[in-house]
Formats: structure tokens, C-alpha cells, sequence
């Protein structure tokens, strides 16, 4: 056996010499003959192009049919319960901000940036039990907004509702918006018991606002004691040096006339915090003009300046209030060109359009109208200075102190430059010029402006809406409020009964009925419900002109739609659960959704109709027994009595 297979091996040895010696003689005789005969062919897999197409395409069949190889090797071994640590949910990110939770974010944004926050917590709420459901962002825009606007009550309850009642993770924006809501009412426990749950059950750590927030409302509650440890805390955490913070205590230690405390709290901030930003020597300055010690408070002043270093805008506008407050006027104007010549865009921002506000608004106080005018575009005399490119808020401004002057051909032509400079005129640029034509009853000058409003998609809040119709119907300008009412109905949320009541009686009284009708029409369309007296008097009016039976059927025709009680207010009425009221053992700021679902509801006072489609959850009256697991609802059903209960109620409430 072995002697077969030596020879066989010297067998394959000569016949593998022998062919490569032929090959090479073949490559020899070929070399000159064909140049390109040594370049490597590609050898395909399919004969035709068609074929490796019906390859692929039957490839991706079977990729679709066929599930992926992971999943038949996985074993079955059960996945691991989600965890009930409240640490392990985490709030949306801004990445979960597109699409359709983007426009519905941008739709509530518009609606507060209108004024109009009623219309704005409502889309915000009714979009929990639809899709796209709001982001946190969403709903921290309209708590902020409520609290802005002082309405602390119904910041505390839309923060129940969103985060407690309908399972939307809160950020710590969430929870200092609340905390701030607790000590601008006067409840700075209540706020310090939030600050607690965010340590123990959130997935963060407190920020720096957090601390503002709570050493400012203790220090205003006369506990500046307990201030300064919220100090220490924060800096035992690890977070650094935050000078509001220290400047919230300097100031409370100053009112209380410990000025050597104040200094020694001053030093320790510049010992701890590698960038000062001078908000701290606004502060002293402001104590010591109070006490009549101006040289103290110019050489706290002047002291800032030897630094040399840049202050952002924040602080210098701060320096210049109070040296303006205090008759320091040349001052303040070094201040400002100083400002001016060290604005360098991109490189450094040292101007904003507050910093032109403050000067601007210096000069109309003083009565130097031209002046004001000339301020508004000084720019720097540096070489490496720029023009501060003025944003809405300044032209706002500017046109607010002329209107205020009855100076309309000086604000239109502000008006004209804003739109000019590809700036977009928003609700308080068009508000404030309505109001000033309607003041000097310039009835052309309502009109155009109210078009153009209602043209560009911005929201008019009932209040204006009828202040402006009823002017420009007493005006005989009744059916030039057809267009823009229309117009107005073309966006949600929709025009307020009202406002129809005002317009449709106004054509009534006219005898144009066929304009009427038409709104009317509109109406139903839209779902705008009518009040009792309004239905009533369309009866009567239009039964008198033998076209009753019009106003029956329109209302007739479409089964869904009713009639609303009563119009609705242009504020959310506010309620707040006294002490005594509030469930035994159990925090106001944990547990105030659950109890008030046996009281009446802020959101049921409102008197409005949706107008959006019932939601699926609404009809079938679906129960959220389901409550968030961040926070502990103790004996949440046992101690209450009652559950949250989606209803058929307008606001999905029960």
C-alpha cells in the first residue's frame, strides 16, 4: 500500500512539472501576439444581468419571510420583568421632538406666544389621549408659561395632570418649574418635599436653577439660615459655584444689614468660581446707592471695570439699570458704548436687543424722542465692532414707546423695516399697532392690520378678536369682518362663539342674513357651538325674515353637533385645595390629581367645547388604573375613595 502511494505521488509530481512547463511556453507564444492577454478576466455568477436581478429579488422575499437567525437560536428562556425602580424611566430626549410631536409642540408655542394659554393647555391636554401624545417638552412650555403668566395653581395642576395622571416622564425643568410655582406662593415646604423626591427617585440630580429657586424662596419666607445650607448641599454634590445662587444670598444677608457676611459669602464665590460674570456687583452697588453710600457703590463699579474682562450681556444690562435708577446717566451711556464697540459677532455677543431697550426706552422717558431714534442704530466705533442686528423684541419695543406717543406714521415705518429685514412681525407687533389705530380710530388702520394678522396664522384671543370687531362693526365696517372671521376659522383652535355672536348679529342688524347664513354654515362645519340666548335669537331673527326653517335645518342636518351651554371665559378659572382639604397622610404636591377627582375640576370650569373628534378612550370611558411608578401614590384608591376616570366631559376629565 505504501509503495502505491510513492509512486502515485511521483506520478502527480511529473504531470503538475510537465503542464506548468506547456503553460509557460503557451504564455511565451502569446505574449507578443495579444498584449492584453495576461489581464485578469472577471468570471460572473449569473449569465445575464436579468437573472442576478431575480437572484436579488428573491433574496429579499426570503429576508421577509423568513425571521432572522437570532431568533430561532434563541432559547426560551423568559425576558426579566421591567423594573419597578422609578430610576430606571427616563424622560424624552430631544430627539423624540420631530414630526408630529414637533408640529404639536410648535402649534401650543404659537398659542402661548398669542396670549392665549387657556387654548394652549387645552390642545396640550387633549393630545394625551390622542396621537401623537406630547413630548415633556411640550407640556414644560405650557407649565412655564402658566407660571410666567402668575397662574401658580393651575401650574401646580397641570403638572398633577401631565406627569402624575398620564404616565409623561418629568425632567428636572418639569420639576423646577414646580418648585418655583410652590415658593412664589408661598409654599416653600411644599417645594423643598419635590427637591427631596427628585434626590431620591429621579434619574438626575438637581441642576443649578433648582438651588436658585429654593434659596430664593427661603430667603424671601425669612429663613436665610436654612438658605445657606441649600448652599452648602449644593456644593458638597459636586456642582460648582453658581453665582446667582450666591448672589440670592448676598442680597438677603445685605437686606438684613450684615454686610460683613455679605463679603465674606463675596470672597468665597471669587475663591470658587473660575469665571465671574459681575452679576454679584450689580447687587452691592444697588444695596449701597439704597443706603445713600454712592462712593461705595462707585468703587464697587469701578472695581468691576479694572478687571477688564468681558461681560456678557446678562450683567451689563444689569450694571446700566442700576446706574440709570440711581442718576448715573453718563455713566451708564460710557457703559453702552463700551458695550457697543466690544460687540465683535460671532467672536463675542457683547449687546442684545434688552441692552438696546433699556437706552431706548432712558431716552422716551426723558422726553428725547430724536434721540431714542438715533439710539436704536448706534453701532460701535471699533475697528472690529459690528451693527447689532436687531431681532422682533427690539422693533417691538420701539414701536410700543411710538404708539404709546400716538406716533403711528413713525411706528409704521418700524413696522415696514421689521418686514423688511426677512423678520417675521409676531401677535405683539400687530396687537400693539391695532390697539394704537383703535385708540386714534384710525378705522383703515385696524382693518389692514387685523387682515394681515389673521393672514399670517397668528392667533387672536377672544378678548381682541371682539374688542376689534365690535369696533370696526360700530365703524359701519360689519361685512369687511366677514373675510378675516373666516379666515380666522380656517385655523384651529377655532374662533370663539362669541365672536360669531358679535359678527352674525351685527349682519343681522344690517339685513345681509345671506352673509349670516353663511357664517352660521361655518360654524356648524367647525363645531363651534352656540349658547342658548344665541340659538334663540337666530330663531326669532330669522323667523321674522320667513327663513326659520334655515336655521332649524342647518342645526338639524349634522347629528353631532350640540349646543354649548355657555361661552367660555377667557381665563381658566383658578382653584386651589386648601390645607384641610387634602387627603390624610398624603403630600399636596403627590397626591392632588387623585384627590381632585372627587372636586371640581379647574379644567371642567371652563365651559368649552372640544373641538376635536372624541377620543376613542372618551367613548368607551376608559379607566387609567395605571399610575406613574416615580411617584409613590400611597393608599392612592383607599384613601381618596375615588378613581381617575376618562369621561365624555369637553375636557376628557372625570
Amino acid at each position: 500500500m505504501s509503495l502505491y502511494r510513492v509512486l502515485r505521488r511521483t506520478s502527480t509530481t511529473s504531470v503538475t512539472a510537465a503542464a506548468a512547463a506547456a503553460s509557460a511556453r503557451f504564455i511565451s507564444a502569446n505574449h507578443h501576439q495579444n498584449p492584453s492577454f495576461l489581464l485578469t478576466h472577471r468570471s460572473f455568477a449569473f449569465s445575464s444581468a436579468e437573472e442576478a436581478a431575480a437572484e436579488r429579488r428573491r433574496r429579499k422575499r426570503r429576508l421577509r419571510i423568513e425571521p432572522p437567525l437570532g431568533a430561532l437560536r434563541r432559547d426560551n428562556v423568559p425576558r426579566p420583568p421591567p423594573s419597578d425602580d422609578p430610576r430606571s424611566l427616563l424622560p424624552d430626549s430631544t430627539s423624540a421632538l420631530v414630526g408630529p410631536r414637533l408640529n404639536l409642540h410648535n402649534r401650543v408655542q404659537s398659542l402661548i406666544r398669542a396670549g392665549d394659554l387657556d387654548s394652549a393647555s387645552a390642545v396640550a391636554r387633549h393630545s394625551v389621549f390622542s396621537h401623537p401624545r406630547p413630548t415633556v417638552f411640550t407640556c414644560n412650555a405650557i407649565i412655564a408659561a402658566m407660571y410666567r403668566a402668575g397662574r401658580y395653581e393651575d401650574t401646580k395642576s397641570l403638572f398633577q395632570y401631565f406627569f402624575n395622571q398620564s404616565n409623561i416622564i418629568p425632567n428636572v425643568v418639569s420639576y423646577n418649574n414646580l418648585i418655583v410655582a410652590h415658593c412664589e406662593s408661598g409654599e416653600v415646604d411644599e417645594g423643598i418635599k419635590v427637591y427631596h423626591h427628585i434626590i431620591e427617585n429621579a434619574p438626575f440630580s438637581p441642576s443649578y436653577v433648582t438651588y436658585r429657586h429654593l434659596t430664593k424662596g427661603l430667603i424671601d419666607s425669612g429663613r436665610i439660615s436654612e438658605a445657606v445650607d441649600f448652599l452648602r448641599e449644593m456644593l458638597n454634590k459636586g456642582h460648582g459655584a453658581d453665582s446667582l445662587v450666591f448672589n440670592n444670598l448676598i442680597l438677603g444677608f445685605l437686606e438684613l444689614g450684615n454686610l460683613e457676611k455679605a463679603n465674606e459669602l463675596f470672597d468665597e464665590l471669587k475663591e470658587r468660581c473660575s469665571v465671574y460674570d459681575g452679576t454679584v456687583n450689580a447687587t452691592f452697588m444697588d444695596w449701597f446707592f439704597k443706603q445713600g453710600r454712592d462712593r461705595e457703590a462707585m468703587d464697587s463699579y469701578k472695581d468691576l471695570l479694572e478687571r477688564k474682562f468681558r461681560m456678557v450681556p446678562v450683567t451689563s444690562n444689569a450694571l446700566l439699570e442700576v446706574l440709570l435708577k440711581h442718576g448715573k446717566q453718563k455713566e451708564a451711556w460710557n457703559l453702552f458704548d463700551a458695550m457697543l464697540d466690544d460687540h465683535t459677532p460671532p467672536v463675542f455677543q457683547a449687546v442684545n436687543s434688552d441692552t438696546f431697550n433699556i437706552m431706548v426706552n432712558e431716552c422716551f422717558k426723558s422726553g428725547k424722542v430724536s434721540e431714542a431714534l438715533a439710539t436704536f442704530k448706534k453701532a460701535g466705533k471699533s475697528v472690529k465692532s459690528k451693527p447689532f442686528a436687531m431681532d422682533v423684541a427690539g422693533f417691538n419695543n420701539m414701536i410700543t414707546r411710538l404708539c404709546e406717543l400716538e406716533m403711528m406714521k413713525d411706528a409704521e415705518m418700524y413696522y415696514m423695516e421689521l418686514c423688511g429685514k426677512s423678520l417675521n412681525p409676531d401677535v405683539t407687533t400687530y396687537r400693539t399697532m391695532i390697539d394704537a389705530y383703535l385708540k386714534v380710530e384710525n378705522v383703515e388702520g385696524v382693518l389692514e392690520k387685523f387682515r394681515k394678522m389673521v393672514e399670517a396664522g397668528l392667533r387672536v384671543i377672544p378678548t381682541y378678536a371682539n374688542k376689534w370687531f365690535d369696533f370696526l362693526i360700530n365703524k359701519g365696517k360689519a361685512m369687511e369682518c366677514v373675510p378675516i372671521l373666516t379666515k380666522m376659522g380656517e385655523r384651529e383652535p377655532r374662533p370663539d362663539v362669541m365672536t360669531y355672536d358679535i359678527v352674525v348679529r351685527a349682519l343681522c342688524k344690517d339685513t345681509n342674513h345671506d352673509a349670516g347664513i353663511y357664517l352660521l354654515n361655518e360654524m356648524v362645519k367647525y363645531g363651534v357651538g352656540v349658547t342658548p340666548a344665541f340659538r334663540t335669537y337666530l330663531l326669532e331673527e330669522f323667523g321674522n325674515h320667513g327663513r326659520r326653517g334655515e336655521i332649524e335645518s342647518l342645526f338639524t342636518k349634522n347629528p353631532g353637533y350640540h349646543v354649548n351651554p355657555r361661552p367660555r371665559p377667557s381665563q381658566m378659572p383658578r382653584q386651589s385645595l386648601p390645607a384641610h382639604q387634602m387627603p390624610p397622610n398624603q403630600h399636596s404636591w403627590q397626591n392632588q390629581a387623585t384627590y381632585q377627582a372627587s372636586q371640581p375640576n379647574f379644567m371642567e370650569q371652563q365651559g368649552r367645547q372640544m373641538t376635536s373628534p372624541p377620543n376613542v378612550m372618551e367613548q368607551q370611558g376608559t379607566q387609567i388604573t395605571s399610575l406613574p411608578n416615580f411617584m409613590e401614590w400611597q393608599g392612592r384608591e383607599e384613601n381618596s375613595g375615588t378613581m381617575l376616570r376618562v369621561s365624555n366631559t369637553p375636557n376628557g376629565l372625570a
